[in-house]
């Protein structure tokens, strides 16, 4: 008796070859149009006029203060960012208290608002006009049109990187092993350091990336409170934008080269992260 012939079997998850290469082809077009050659545009015109020039640009006083002030923003913003997103994060995922989704909508704040909207945010606050200016200036302090307005406007539109990386890390892990760890006699600091951060270190870094790579590119919130004075308060973003203000587009074109470095930078950790950690980290990229 012949055996019957078996049925072919599709598997409805897998789509046909010339649909999935159509997509990869429209995807690596669509990144080549509106990434990969602006980049390199940019940096053809960075060094169009030579390595010299290129150089020149970016020696200068107003360049290198842009660049100092940039770092110093990120490298107070980021560790900030990173403790406070520890604790919201613990806080969302281990307590359960009375508006708590509130307080995940909030965290998501600076994602839906325009970041120059919070920069006037804070003009009504520390400006003349503002709630706090009869204190700032009784005690002499100065906040807008200066460094700690800056640092406070990246601090707004950085905050959620880091907490929202960690919050679906955190609730996916549980807290069966912190528990076992406290029955144990473990203490609050021997729990975090020996349970708790070696499950989120990958997550946090991967948001600790995010945060510092837009605290150096942020522009919006930064323009609208650093009142944009030469060799005080512009960042990268704000002395480029005034050098291709007054025409000098290579001098801009320079100084995007160096701010497209240092997220080539970031992109090159996060990269070597998800080759390494991709598994750890997958449970945490629902937003990027």
């Amino acid at each position: 008796m012949a055996e019957p012939a078996k049925a072919s079997f599709h598997d409805p998850l897998r789509e046909p070859a010339w649909l999935r290469l159509l997509l990869i082809l429209a995807a690596v077009a669509a990144m080549g149009l509106l990434v990969l050659l602006p980049l390199a545009m940019v940096l053809g015109a960075a060094f169009g006029s030579g390595f010299k020039v290129w150089w020149q640009a970016l020696a200068t006083p107003d360049a290198r203060s842009a660049l100092k002030l940039t770092l110093l923003t990120a490298a107070i913003v980021i560790p900030v960012n990173a403790g406070f997103g520890l604790l919201a994060a613990w806080a969302l995922t281990r307590f359960t208290f009375r508006g708590k989704r509130v307080l995940l909508a909030l965290i998501d704040l600076p994602f839906a608002v325009s970041p120059v909207v919070a920069g006037l945010c804070l003009v009504l606050l520390f400006g003349s006009d503002g709630w706090f200016h009869a204190l700032l200036q009784a005690h002499d302090i100065k906040i807008l049109f200066a460094r700690p307005g800056i640092v406070l406007a990246t601090l707004f539109v950085t905050f959620p990187f880091v907490v929202r990386e960690l919050v679906p890390l955190m609730q996916q892990q549980g807290a069966d092993e912190e528990l076992a760890a406290r029955s144990l006699g473990a203490g609050a600091w021997t729990m975090f350091r020996r349970v708790t951060l070696p499950n989120i270190k990958w997550g946090l870094l991967y948001g600790v990336l995010l945060c510092g790579a837009r605290a150096m590119g942020e522009f919006g919130a930064v323009s609208v409170v650093s009142g944009h004075i030469r060799g005080m308060t512009n960042t990268l973003p704000l002395h480029i934008e005034i050098l291709y203000n007054e025409f000098d587009a290579t001098a801009a074109f320079a100084v995007a080269s160096l701010l497209a470095g240092l997220s080539l930078v970031t992109l090159v950790l996060k990269f070597w992260l998800e080759a390494r950690h991709g598994d750890a980290l997958a449970h945490s990229h629902r937003r990027h």
